[in-house]
């Protein structure tokens, strides 16, 4: 197989995120994991929605789809299934994914759809420059809520692990090379595979800084894999942040399974029609 380069996996577009904004360690790692994959430009798909995480497809020298707020997963897995010899990669945000795009992720991890899935959540809407996000803390004050948050935080990892996700972890921009190798697992795995990547941003959030993540995480302890209720658990604590793979199972993806009905209505042969049209018939 032709040994590849970095820099073909940059696009002509340059980053425009704020200096030390943490999505340009999910970039680097990408490049870094389609070097390791030896993966070719044509044979790449990158899709987002909106916000400064989903601005991403453009730096990157593969194909790309910028789409609308909120509908990533489903043009993603239009994709994959159009083409399923493709690696299709979502990526959003937190407001994106996990706002008006929550119900898409819910049903796409049920799915279990072969594509990967980055969010990069920076707990607020930075690119509108610092609103509450579905993942902001109580009691935050932000410019949308000056006197605090009033709502809980949805849980990202749980929410994935029990709507069906068959890979489910956390990385953190803090921690490049932990985000690296989940990226690598995330591609190999055979099915929908999920990763809340915690990305500060520096600029509108002065609570979760590099220092404060880096000193409330951990990496998650060995432990079977296919155990639900130990991810949720994990999944489910609040004084620390546990980083790394919480949850991987392995069940048929959308692709197989659109195949075998494919398979077997090519077996059956062309469909007799007359018999449909009689039934609307008054």
């Amino acid at each position: 197989m032709t040994k590849r380069s970095i820099l073909e996996y940059r696009g002509e577009v340059s980053p425009v995120w704020c200096s030390f904004c943490g999505d340009y360690a999910v970039l680097n790692s990408l490049y870094q994991v389609f070097q390791r994959k030896k993966l070719a430009p044509e044979e790449i798909v990158l899709v987002s929605g909106i916000g400064c995480s989903s601005r991403l497809p453009h730096f990157v020298n593969a194909y790309g789809f910028h789409g609308v707020h909120g509908r990533t997963l489903p043009t993603a897995m239009g994709i994959k299934l159009a083409n399923p010899q493709l690696t299709v990669i979502a990526v959003a945000g937190d407001g994106d994914g996990f706002g008006i795009g929550l119900g898409h992720f819910i049903h796409t991890a049920r799915k279990n759809p072969d594509l990967k899935y980055l969010v990069m959540d920076n707990s607020l809407y930075a690119q509108t420059k610092g609103q509450v996000s579905p993942t902001t803390c109580p009691h935050r004050v932000t410019p949308s809520t000056p006197y605090g948050v009033m709502e809980e935080p949805i849980n990202p990892i749980a929410l994935a692990i029990l709507s069906g996700a068959t890979f489910v972890a956390r990385a953190y921009s803090g921690k490049p090379e932990l985000l690296t190798e989940l990226l690598l697992q995330a591609i190999d795995h055979p099915g929908f595979a999920f990763i809340q990547i915690i990305s500060p941003c520096v600029t509108f959030n002065p609570t979760d800084t590099y220092r404060s993540l880096t000193q409330k995480s951990y990496l998650v302890s060995d432990y079977p894999l296919e155990d639900r209720v130990k991810a949720l658990e994990l999944a489910q604590a609040e004084d620390r942040m546990a980083l790394g793979l919480f949850y991987r199972v392995r069940r048929p993806t959308i692709e197989e399974a659109v195949r075998e009905i494919v398979e077997a209505a090519q077996r059956e042969g062309p469909a007799e029609l007359a018999g449909l049209v009689e039934e609307f018939n008054v």
